[in-house]
């Protein structure tokens, strides 16, 4: 995700940080660069103006000039404008206590309305709501097929008419829910390949006649500024609430999320990060901003941990890895747990200061199946006692998983190794580890921990 402009952002701050002072025409000279970085990555001109200015008018500044580290505080500086540029923080959907939430989506063809329909039916779904899904696309050859079978695959009723247009649709769909108990409908309308009056007319008459309580704007990111240009004119037509950005996991430039929530005042309220119905998150500023600029992500990366491993069995994982009695068995389970995060590569791309080392490594998703598929090829007795392993075995576990005997060697060789690390690593100080990719006000909240860690020691003995 963003990898272009990722990569020009950490050139400019690399060698603006080898700096000793800034001053105004170097910081000049950098912001230029960082100019270039955002009109490459497709922003909106009018956007990189502005947003050139702000950071200017912020960064000569005596506390800029007397920093020990001015490349850091440029650093927060640009963080800090480019947070402001995508937010505030909404990824609330109001809904009607009482009464039937309707939720139009919008959007030009081919942005993935229909599939991001599906995504926010289960996450409406997991909320503990009971949503309805509306094809009101009659345009799209197969468009309602596609929509009921989401629905069957989320087990969320579908409501179609044939031979009927997309008001009367949408107006009885509302009436249905009500009969059926469903307190929430989405409304998949109709797109087209460009803005068109037709279009504008059949959705307003929608908008008119059935009142949806939230429109959002569905596009997708990888078009950069044709997509923002189409929600300039969607939003001048339906005064739509907030946007989805979908394919942003294939999106290299950014340059649609940086620029559509000053072009439009409206938030982005989802991302749709890949194609599985789970892959609708919530769209946070804040970390979308040290992702483009190379600082990972920590807090995303913990939340897709806690929704896979539980905090009882995180517990006793350490516990294990303290002992160093951590087997196979355990490596499996934590194995599969890591599959359910998503690409290897976006979870180590969260990881601060791992994402540039990441560059040019090509990750083989298909090594992680194999290494699962020689493990349970192994019996309950040799996961827990990988020792035994020898040749006879060797062979008899490469036969099974499809791959051959040195293979299951270097899983063995690399797992020993790996408990190795661990053992080491376990009596690691947390002052020593390496502080790199830290942003200034990060490096202060761990020095502070670290000093009342020290004080309750004190107080302790």
């Amino acid at each position: 995700m963003f990898e272009s402009i990722t990569e020009s952002f950490e050139k400019i701050f690399s060698k603006m940080s080898g700096r000793g002072r800034l001053t105004e025409q170097n910081i000049s000279e950098g912001l230029r660069e960082v100019r270039v970085a955002l009109l490459e990555a497709d922003t909106n001109y009018k956007v990189v103006k502005d947003f050139i200015q702000k950071v200017t008018e912020k960064a000569v500044g005596e506390e800029v000039l007397k920093s020990v580290k001015p490349g850091q505080q440029i650093v927060k500086i640009v963080q800090t404008e480019m947070e402001h540029l995508m937010g505030p923080v909404d990824s609330t959907i109001k809904y009607v206590d009482g009464d039937i939430t309707v939720i139009m989506l919008v959007g030009l063809q081919g942005s993935g309305k229909t599939t991001t329909a599906g995504k926010l039916a289960n996450m409406i779904l997991a909320k503990g709501k009971s949503p309805m899904l509306v094809a009101a696309d009659v345009q799209r050859p197969a468009a309602i097929d596609q929509l009921k079978i989401i629905g069957r695959q989320l087990n969320i009723p579908v409501y179609s008419e044939k031979g009927s247009n997309p008001v009367k649709i949408c107006k009885w769909a509302v009436k249905r829910a009500f009969l059926d108990n469903h307190n929430v409908v989405i409304l998949d309308t109709a797109g087209r390949l460009h803005v068109d009056e037709y279009l504008m007319l059949e959705l307003k008459q929608i908008k008119e006649k059935v009142k949806p309580t939230q429109i959002f704007f569905v596009c997708d990111s990888m078009t950069g500024q044709d997509a923002v240009n189409s929600a300039k004119e969607f939003n001048a037509q339906l005064d739509f609430d907030g946007v989805i950005l979908t394919k942003l996991d294939g999106d290299t430039r950014g340059g649609a999320a940086l620029s559509i929530k000053a072009v439009t005042g409206k938030p982005i309220k989802f991302v749709g990060v890949g194609e599985k119905f789970d892959k609708l998150e919530e769209f946070h500023p804040d970390r979308m901003a040290s992702r483009i600029l190379g600082m990972g992500d920590v807090v995303s990366l913990v939340e897709k941990a806690q929704q896979v491993i539980g905090e009882e069995e995180a517990v006793k994982l350490e516990k294990k890895i303290r002992a160093n009695t951590l087997t196979l068995e355990d490596f499996l389970s934590q194995l599969q747990q890591v599959k359910k995060m998503g690409p290897m590569k976006d979870i180590l791309g969260m990881i601060p200061g791992l994402g540039k080392k990441m560059k040019g490594v090509d990750i083989d998703e298909n090594q992680l199946q194999r290494v699962e598929a020689m493990i349970r090829s192994m019996t309950l007795e040799e996961r827990m006692n990988p020792d035994k392993i020898e040749g006879s075995r060797r062979h008899r576990i490469s036969c099974g998983s499809g791959t051959n005997a040195h293979e299951v060697g270097q899983l063995l060789k690399q797992f020993k190794q790996m408990k190795k690390m661990f053992r080491s690593l376990s009596g690691i100080n947390a002052r020593n580890l390496p502080m790199e990719g830290m942003t200034p006000e990060a490096m202060k909240i761990s020095r502070k921990i670290r000093s009342k860690r020290k004080k309750v020691k004190r107080k302790k003995r």
